[in-house]
């Protein structure tokens, strides 16, 4: 009997440090988030209480996540208490919530491929063209060609798309932009009018007319936009 008692407390002892260990295993900022998303607003102890950690460390991910401009604080104040701090998820917060923009744009630009008419289908291009050109064009810096192209690769690279300026040595030459990554792969991959529809908008963008020299889907290792009527001052 004593034996069994020893062996069932043993056994209690193991299934109690099984339970304890999942509860305090850390969790993820991403855990943290849906949480706040489905309690739209929470105190440091609810926090606490889901987490299965320290208030400290529940203090320590909110301040990260603050820092981040993912949460945001409240002071909440009822009757003459000590008044509660609340946390809710910031505007970048709620949007971190899920990203279906590629299918949204692979279903809209099927619907503008299936138009029958050519000149239609170019018309609504260059409209939208000139939309994202609108997008891009009072964040652009510089009177010259080159400041400018060097000033939409820095915005690119905010947006996490490589691109380059490559600066010929010869005389006369103009500097040539460079996407070192396809901003619309799935797209370019059904139809290379998006490459189309990017010339337009970096002509847009840029103030002046572009062309695309190469294009990554010939084999290259990337595309490549020259200018397509420019002077060599305005280099």
């Amino acid at each position: 009997m004593l034996r069994l008692m020893t062996l069932a407390d043993f056994v209690l002892k193991i299934v109690v440090y099984m339970s304890t260990t999942a509860r305090t295993k850390p969790i993820s900022d991403r855990d943290m988030i849906d949480f706040m998303r489905r309690e739209s607003s929470c105190t440091v102890g609810e926090l606490v209480d889901f987490a299965g950690v320290t208030a400290t460390a529940v203090r320590q991910r909110l301040r990260r996540l603050m820092e981040q401009d993912m949460v945001v604080r409240k002071v909440e104040r009822i009757g003459r208490g000590r008044p509660t701090h609340r946390y809710s998820l910031s505007p970048t917060g709620i949007r971190s919530g899920g990203d279906n923009f590629s299918d949204l744009a692979r279903v809209l630009w099927d619907e503008l491929r299936s138009i029958e008419d050519p000149d239609v289908r170019q018309k609504l291009l260059k409209r939208l063209a000139g939309r994202m050109g609108d997008i891009y064009r009072d964040e652009i810096e510089g009177t010259t060609i080159l400041e400018r192209m060097n000033s939409l690769v820095a915005i690119m690279k905010r947006r996490d798309v490589p691109f380059e300026v490559q600066v010929s040595q010869d005389e006369g030459q103009l500097p040539v932009l460079k996407a070192l990554a396809c901003p619309y792969p799935d797209l370019a991959e059904q139809d290379r009018a998006i490459c189309s529809l990017e010339k337009m908008m970096f002509s847009e963008v840029l103030g002046d007319q572009m062309r695309l020299s190469t294009c990554r889907l010939d084999g290259t290792n990337g595309c490549t936009f020259e200018l397509n009527q420019a002077t060599t001052a305005s280099a």
